[in-house]
């Protein structure tokens, strides 16, 4: 069907027909992506019915809501904005000027921040703008030593900030699991980073950003906090806040923040012009208006007293789920969690985090297999499994379901080449998210 067929048919109908029989009717409609592309389409309707049908356990992913998803899809797609807010290079920018300024009111208003730059693509991006705002190449870096749980972009050797910087690691205890801000300390003062990285992508535990504070001001670095993890707890008040602590907050938007995927920097306003300058021109052209309207969306949400329910749901959760699997004989690195992350290390289960990872997948249960500190094995082969409560508590599980998603990956454990079991736990887990239909995704 035509645009003007289209059009002549709900000037038609729209005058006597109710929006229910509206709905009916143009539901039964190819939608313009199915016309023009059937192939994508199905694909999207296939990966909608996978997360609407699986558990989806990997930490670092979530269900974004229906208005954060039409925010997302919106006509702001067609929109170019270079520039920041009252500066920009293009005409025709009323609107999303509107839009930008929102958001980034919103930010500061959620995270407490004096400034905040919402324009960032991702997170790695962010990154890389802070260190374009204060470093040089050879400067040095200091962050979380990634078998540790770091991040690439904290100085690691095959990233960008690995070959542009001489970058230093801090390590978390071998047997404790646990960063030793002792040893940070020590590591910190004999290397006189230029920046101080706290945070990374698999750490369980609750980040001391104060005590962070204190190592950075006595070596004379900067503070580079990353909470793309973390940052609906911070917002949610279930994780101890960076923000007037470090120099540079950076965050993803999606994660626990359940936003967009893209990414935000928050800082002083001492730092908020090198920030700018850093993310366009140094960094980056036009920002990508549709996520910066449906970043604004979910700051929104953010602002709402449901959100800090959901915050402290996702730690009660990823605790009770924890407690549950340590009853089953998994090994968990410092031996728990404080937040929504646990990192469960399998070698006395003696099974590769690869090959469970699979196994759990055939039985509509999500994760991702990944190393644990001082791993033997190699990071693509690795010991580890990666686990967290963020999507699960966003569809209203709560402890009771932590216990049986717990109960069923030991029974994937026992078995990972029972087809047939599989087979019926994901069965189960239909069922299950039946019960606790995704937002965005359900039907």
């Amino acid at each position: 069907m035509c645009w003007d067929e289209y059009r002549w048919l709900t000037n038609q109908i729209l005058p006597w027909v109710d929006s229910a029989a509206l709905f009916v009717i143009l539901g039964a409609m190819p939608s313009s992506l199915e016309a023009t592309d059937p192939t994508i389409s199905r694909l999207i309707a296939q990966e909608t019915e996978r997360q609407a049908s699986k558990l989806r356990l990997i930490p670092s992913e979530n269900f974004a809501s229906s208005a954060v998803l039409a925010a997302t899809g919106s006509a702001l797609t067609n929109k170019y904005s270079e520039g920041y807010y009252g500066r920009r290079y293009y005409e025709g920018q009323e609107f999303i000027d509107q839009i930008e300024e929102l958001a980034i009111e919103r930010a500061k208003a959620v995270f407490g921040s004096a400034h905040a730059n919402v324009q960032p693509y991702s997170g790695s991006p962010a990154n890389l703008a802070a260190y374009l705002a204060f470093c040089k190449p050879g400067d040095k870096v200091m962050g979380l030593h990634l078998p540790s749980g770091g991040h690439l972009t904290h100085g690691w050797k095959v990233s960008i900030s690995g070959k542009f910087f001489e970058a230093v690691h801090y390590k978390v205890g071998k047997e404790s699991g646990r960063v030793d801000l002792d040893e940070v300390r020590e590591t910190a003062l004999r290397e006189r980073p230029k920046v101080l990285w706290a945070g990374g992508t698999a750490v369980p535990r609750t980040v001391d950003f104060a005590g962070f504070a204190e190592i950075a001001k006595e070596c004379g670095a900067l503070l580079f906090a990353d909470i793309a993890h973390i940052s609906g707890l911070v917002a949610g008040g279930a994780h101890p806040s960076p923000v007037g602590l470090a120099d540079v907050v950076t965050t993803t938007t999606h994660k626990t923040l359940r936003g967009p995927r893209g990414g935000m920097i928050m800082a002083s306003e001492e730092h908020a012009k090198a920030i700018d300058r850093a993310v366009f021109p140094g960094l980056q052209g036009g920002p990508h208006n549709h996520t910066t309207a449906a970043l604004a969306v979910a700051l929104h949400e953010a602002q709402q007293e449901s959100f800090k329910t959901y915050a402290h749901q996702i730690v009660r959760n990823a605790k009770a789920l924890a407690t549950r699997l340590l009853e089953h004989g998994f090994e968990l690195v410092s031996g728990g969690t404080d937040n929504h992350l646990i990192l469960i290390d399998l070698t006395n289960k003696g099974l590769p985090g690869k090959v469970l990872a699979k196994a759990l997948d055939s039985a509509g249960i999500v994760t991702n297999y990944n190393s644990v500190p001082y791993d033997p094995r190699k990071p693509f082969d690795p010991s580890g499994l990666r686990i967290g409560t963020p999507a699960v508590t966003t569809q209203g599980m709560c402890e009771p379901e932590m216990v049986k998603i717990a109960d069923w990956m030991q029974q994937v454990a026992d078995a990972p080449s029972d087809d047939g079991l599989h087979e019926r736990i994901a069965g189960d887990v239909r069922d299950l998210c039946k019960a606790f239909p995704a937002p965005g995704v359900s039907g």
